[in-house]
């Protein structure tokens, strides 16, 4: 009986493993979502792809914000980015919000994939970089935190 139940057990195996029908999708490419496909004059370089549509920061530094952006920054980030403007995986992050809005920083950091593909400042920056920004599942809250520790990065008091 235990014999006959091993060999049940070995034809179900190798039958549900079989690839019966090849499929076509390429997971070598991130996949793209329907953001990403709209027409290139679309997209607002000042913007990006996402839905942060406008961001108000405070004139001041918040001091909390930065200190979890920090932390977050230490587990997801830090291992391609230096926080000066040297180059590690990725670009350095030292100067960064003078250079975009806040906005295209919480779109590019929450959708990078979309970015990636539209965005002709960050396709130049891939490749230097030669490998794409992962989408790390950041949420708001996190993003916006890491916001703000750019921002104390970038000498906002």
């Amino acid at each position: 009986m235990k014999k006959l139940a091993f060999l049940l057990l070995i034809v179900v195996t190798f039958s549900s493993c079989g690839d019966k029908k090849k499929s076509d999708q390429d997971f070598s490419k991130p996949a793209t979502d329907a953001t990403a496909t709209k027409d290139p004059s679309s997209y607002d370089p000042n913007r990006g792809l996402g839905k942060f549509d406008k961001v108000d920061l405070g004139a001041t530094l918040d001091q909390a914000m930065a200190t979890e952006g920090q932390k977050v920054a230490e587990v997801k980030c830090t291992s391609c980015h230096k926080q000066t403007d040297e180059k590690l995986v990725g670009p350095g992050w030292k100067g960064v919000t003078s250079r975009k809005k806040p906005q295209w920083i919480l779109n590019f950091i929450t959708n990078p994939d979309p970015m990636i593909n539209k965005d002709p400042e960050v396709q130049a920056q891939l490749e230097i970089c030669l490998v794409r920004m992962p989408n790390q599942g950041l949420n708001d809250k996190e993003a916006r935190d890491i916001l703000e520790y750019m921002r104390k990065i970038d000498g906002v008091k």
